[in-house]
C-alpha cells in the first residue's frame, strides 16, 4: 500500500500523480502493434462508443505511418488523443479484445491511440482540411469534449463555429474533472490548440450563457445552436452541517486540484462519500496529495458500486480505506468539519433501509461529497419548448441529436445524465451530421 509524501513543489506533484498510461515509445509501439491479429468484424471496434478502426489504425502503426493513424483515430473521434488515456479501455475496446478469452493480455489499444496522435499532435503534422465556407454561422455553448467535436465536424464541412466557455480554459472535465494521474493539463491543451490551430474555431472564454435574452441573442445571430453544457456542481445532500467549513463537492475538489496542483493543502483526515468513479478519484487524489487517513464510505456493498473495479482497486493501492453499507447522517464539528456521523444500512427486499439505532462517528478534517452532480435545469428552462425528461436530461433525437426545439441541437452529460468522454465526442460529432442536415434539408 502506497504512502505518499505531501507535495511541496510541482516535482513532488508530478512524482505523486504519475501517468497511470505513460507515452509509449516507438520501440514499445512496434512490438505492441505487432501483437494485434486484425480480426475480421473486430470486437473491439464494436465496443468503441466512436467506432475507431482499431485494426486499421494499430496496422498503420506497424508500418510506420503514424500520421496516418492519427488521421485514422480523429476521423472517428476528436478527442483521440485524451481518449486513448481517460477511456475506461479495459471494459470498452481492450476489454472487448479476443485475447481475453486465451488467457492473453489484451492489445494496449489506449496506448497506442495515444502514440500515434501524441507523436502527430508534437510533430504539428497538418491532417484536417477546412471545408469550404456555405456562409452559415453555428454557436456552440460549452467547450467539452462535445462541444469541442461539434466544433471540429462542422468545420470540416464548412461552417463557421463560436463557442461559449464559462470558464478560462477548455475541454470541461477533462482538464477540470479527471484526476491528474490519468491526463496532464499540458496534453490536453496541446490536443485542443492542435486542433483549433488546423480547423479555426472560435472560443469565447469567460462567456456564460445565463440569460434568456443572451439566448435570444443567439438565435438570431446564429443558423443552429449546440448545448454541450455538461453538469453543474456537485449536488446537495440536503445534511445537518453540510454548510461546515471543509466541506466540498468531489467535482470542485478535483477541479481545484487540477489547476493549482501542490499548492492545495488537503487535511490530515478526509471521508469521501459516495460509490462512483468520481469518488475513487476523488479519495486517490487526497491520499496521493498526503492525507494520513483516507475513507471512502459508501451507503451500499461494495459490489453495488457504480465505480469500475479497476479505479476501486486504484484507490486502494493508493492508501484509501473503505467503508460499506453506511450512511452519513450528519457533518459534526462547530464551524469547521470534525467528523461524519454515520448509520449502518441493510438492503431489505431490494430496499436500503437506514438502523438509526446503529450509529458511529469517523473523525476527519474534510469531507469530500462525491454523490453526482445537479443538472442545468435553471439554463433549460430559459429556452423555450425544450424537452426535458424526468432525470433533468435534454430529450434528443437519436439519430441527429435535434431537441424539441429545432433550432437547438444537444450532446454529452446534457442527454446523458453522466457517461464517459468518448461518449460526448460520439454525441458532438453527429450533432453536427443532424446540424448539417437539418440547415441542407
Amino acid at each position: 500500500m502506497a504512502e505518499y509524501k505531501r507535495p511541496e513543489s510541482e516535482a513532488e506533484f508530478e512524482k505523486n500523480f504519475k501517468q497511470k498510461k505513460p507515452l509509449m515509445n516507438d520501440t514499445e509501439a512496434f512490438y505492441e502493434s505487432s501483437r494485434c491479429l486484425f480480426c475480421y468484424d473486430a470486437p473491439c471496434i464494436q465496443a468503441c462508443p466512436t467506432h475507431i478502426d482499431i485494426p486499421l489504425f494499430i496496422k498503420q502503426i506497424h508500418t510506420d505511418n503514424v500520421t496516418g493513424s492519427a488521421k485514422t483515430i480523429f476521423d472517428a473521434n476528436w478527442l483521440g488523443n485524451a481518449c486513448g488515456v481517460v477511456c475506461p479501455t479495459g471494459v470498452l475496446c481492450e476489454g472487448a479484445c479476443v485475447y481475453n478469452h486465451q488467457d492473453v493480455p489484451p492489445i494496449q489499444i489506449g496506448r497506442l491511440q495515444n502514440f500515434a496522435t501524441s507523436k502527430t499532435i508534437n510533430s504539428d503534422k497538418e491532417i484536417f482540411k477546412v471545408g469550404a465556407p456555405n456562409g452559415k454561422r453555428i454557436a456552440i455553448i460549452g467547450s467539452g469534449p462535445a462541444g469541442i467535436a461539434c466544433a471540429c465536424e462542422l468545420r470540416t464541412i464548412g461552417y463557421d463555429v463560436d463557442i461559449f466557455e464559462a470558464k478560462e480554459k477548455p475541454t470541461g472535465l477533462v482538464l477540470h474533472g479527471v484526476a491528474p494521474y490519468k491526463i496532464t493539463n499540458k496534453e490536453v491543451i496541446e490536443e485542443i490548440t492542435y486542433l483549433q490551430k488546423q480547423l479555426g474555431f472560435n472560443i469565447k472564454y469567460n462567456s456564460a450563457i445565463t440569460s434568456k435574452k443572451q439566448l435570444k441573442d443567439l438565435e438570431s445571430d446564429y443558423d443552429a445552436i449546440f448545448l454541450g453544457v455538461g453538469l453543474g456542481e456537485t449536488a446537495t445532500l440536503n445534511m445537518e452541517g453540510e454548510d461546515k467549513e471543509n466541506v466540498i463537492g468531489a467535482v470542485e475538489f478535483i477541479e481545484e486540484l487540477r489547476l493549482k496542483h501542490h499548492q492545495i493543502k488537503v487535511p490530515n483526515k478526509v471521508v469521501v462519500i459516495g460509490g462512483g468513479n468520481t469518488a475513487m478519484d476523488a479519495a486517490s487524489e487526497s491520499a496521493r496529495m498526503g492525507a494520513r487517513k483516507t475513507v471512502l464510505a459508501y451507503r451500499k456493498s461494495k459490489e453495488d458500486m457504480g465505480a469500475y473495479s479497476f479505479e476501486y482497486d486504484l484507490a486502494i493501492s493508493a492508501g484509501v480505506d473503505s467503508l460499506f453499507n453506511v450512511t452519513p447522517i450528519a457533518i459534526v464539528g462547530n464551524k469547521k468539519v470534525e467528523g461524519v456521523k454515520f448509520a449502518k444500512t441493510e438492503m431489505i427486499d431490494g430496499k436500503l433501509h437506514t438502523k438509526k439505532n446503529n450509529v458511529f462517528i469517523v473523525k476527519c478534517d474534510m469531507v469530500i461529497k462525491a454523490t453526482g452532480q445537479a443538472k442545468l435545469g435553471s439554463l433549460y428552462e430559459l429556452i423555450d419548448n425544450l424537452g426535458i425528461d424526468s432525470k433533468t436530461r435534454i430529450k434528443v433525437n437519436e439519430v441527429t441529436f435535434q431537441t424539441s426545439n429545432p433550432i437547438y441541437f444537444a450532446g454529452g452529460d446534457a442527454i446523458n445524465g453522466g457517461a464517459e468522454v468518448v461518449n460526448a465526442a460520439y454525441d458532438g460529432k453527429m450533432a453536427a451530421q443532424g446540424i448539417h442536415q437539418w440547415l441542407t434539408k
